[in-house]
């Protein structure tokens, strides 16, 4: 029985306390036990469990994700020392290296997701990020096209599910509000870890520039491949949602399950939810669920065009490869600075984030018509480069959204629908944007960089879109909720209990959209 249902019948049950005793009672007792848990503690006890959790997870987390980030992308570096030269690649071969890693991608990412909500979602993770590690590993052996295009598709297959199941680990142990800032700290690892892997990186190629015999880019695949393998077999030990990780007492782990249970969405139960097409029906009907795979598709257009020629269109406007590497430095300090922004802004403020999601397209969209419309002449190379820097923001309209999963979609089958298809725009985004920079259009390239800021207008005017959409929400369920004749208590009671139940957002008449 759903909630509006439980609602409609309040007249016929009389009492209001009977509708709630009714709710209670229609739950198993273990999920009904989650929520009276949650008063067994107090304030400070759950802000110490906080500060342990953070300790344990956001390191671990941050650098998962900077070598995950750092292993898809290093190809553009690898690129700048003679990666295509040295594995003879000609004509779009080089920019189906990045396309073919999101095909496998995209076709992975359902049963991937589905993995992580049935098996242990710690144990999943690692062991993919230690089998990516080999891969990647074996990307510094490739000899020939063939090679490098068979060891890329299994990194995509490999890779799938890391930004997915970190989104849902977020949703395991934290907080509403605290989602955009958790999920930024790990994802923040996208430039600041960056600064870490140029740096390296730029060592290697100016030993390799000082031994023209050596290939520096086989050289980085090295570094990469035994790093992920390191940091894959420390998560076995470390990562895992609550009822996982060895890190914690079992008194500890209920209280971080009760600690979530105000979030409406349900406690970690990995592996005891099952399919259910009635939310899988509820998706295709939510707009919502459109626009999350949509704003994904119109966000990954241009990062799949920056990860592949980022560093091809910078040597264009004139710098070295060296110089590009140490270039990339600034740009990566502004992003991590930016993330931390949001992070704090969206803790202390609520519903900020489509905010900073529209206001991050727009710089990115002047600095795109930019590099279309200005000469590839000398005098412009600064001034070209200060377009590119203002690509930057772009990401946080991507990994934003990413926090709304957990946050606005509540029902097990609803959210893992929703984050697959995210994903798959994800994916989609990418490779296409690996595709519109052809390799005729060099050096401007023009239709690239055009397509990419058209993506961001078109983004800007969907972002506006959800917020209202959110907001409509919100304004209808606080009028229904003024003439229910319960209690503030009771519907916060009501809206965790149903929580509990995997009831979606839809189904729940006491969940909140934040935004």
């Amino acid at each position: 029985m759903s909630a509006k249902e439980l609602v409609d019948e309040k007249d016929s049950l009389g009492e209001k306390g009977d509708l709630e005793k009714t709710i209670v009672q229609t739950l198993p007792v273990e999920e009904s036990d989650t929520v009276l848990a949650e008063s067994d503690y107090t304030e400070e006890q759950y802000n110490k469990l906080k500060r342990k959790i953070d300790l344990y997870l956001l390191p671990l987390m941050w650098l998962c994700y900077g070598v995950q980030q750092t292993d898809k992308t290093s190809i553009g570096t690898q690129a700048t020392f003679g990666l295509q030269r040295d594995t003879h690649l000609v004509g779009q071969q080089y920019s189906w290296l990045t396309t073919i890693f999101y095909i496998t991608y995209m076709c992975f990412e359902f049963p991937s997701n589905l993995i992580l909500q049935r098996w242990k979602m710690g144990r999943t993770l690692s062991i993919y990020m230690i089998v990516w590690g080999i891969i990647v590993l074996c990307i510094g052996f490739a000899k020939n096209f063939k090679q490098l295009i068979a060891l890329r598709a299994l990194q995509g297959l490999a890779e799938c599910c890391i930004s997915p199941g970190f989104i849902l680990v977020i949703g395991s142990w934290y907080k509403t509000r605290e989602h955009a800032s958790r999920a930024l700290v790990f994802q923040s690892a996208n430039a600041g870890f960056g600064i870490i892997a140029q740096l390296v990186l730029y060592g290697i190629g100016r030993q390799g520039q000082k031994h023209p015999g050596e290939q520096p880019w086989r050289e980085m695949s090295y570094f990469l491949g035994g790093l992920t393998l390191i940091v894959g077999i420390l998560c076995l030990f470390l990562l895992g949602t609550p009822s996982e990780v060895r890190w914690l007492t079992p008194e500890q782990r209920r209280m971080a399950n009760a600690r979530i249970v105000g979030n409406n969405t349900g406690h970690d139960t990995t592996g005891l939810k099952k399919w259910k097409w009635k939310q899988a029906e509820e998706c295709l009907t939510d707009p919502c669920f459109w626009f999350a795979g949509i704003n994904a598709f119109l966000s990954s257009v241009p990062n799949g065009g920056l990860t592949t020629f980022g560093s091809i269109i910078n040597t264009t406007f004139g710098f070295t490869n060296l110089q590009v590497i140490l270039l990339n430095i600034p740009m990566s300090l502004f992003s991590v600075c930016y993330f931390v922004l949001i992070g704090i802004v969206t803790t202390r403020w609520k519903n900020l984030r489509l905010y900073f999601m529209a206001f991050s397209t727009i710089p990115p969209f002047v600095g795109f018509l930019g590099m279309s419309l200005l000469p590839n002449e000398h005098q412009y190379k600064w001034t070209k480069w200060g377009c590119y820097f203002m690509t930057t923001p772009f990401v946080v309209s991507l990994f934003l959204a990413w926090t709304l999963i957990p946050s606005n979609t509540a029902g097990r089958t609803k959210r893992t629908l929703t984050s697959s298809f995210t994903f798959v725009g994800y994916c989609v985004g990418n490779m296409v944007g690996s595709q519109i920079f052809r390799a005729k259009d060099a050096p401007k390239y023009t239709n690239g960089t055009i397509a990419c800021a058209v993506c961001f207008g078109l983004e800007f005017l969907l972002l506006c879109s959800w917020r209202t959409i959110y907001i409509l929400r919100n304004r209808c369920r606080d009028r229904v909720m003024a003439n229910d004749g319960l209690t503030a208590e009771q519907r916060v009671r009501l809206g965790k209990e149903l929580g509990e139940k995997d009831a979606t957002d839809f189904e729940n008449p006491y969940f909140r959209y934040t935004m």
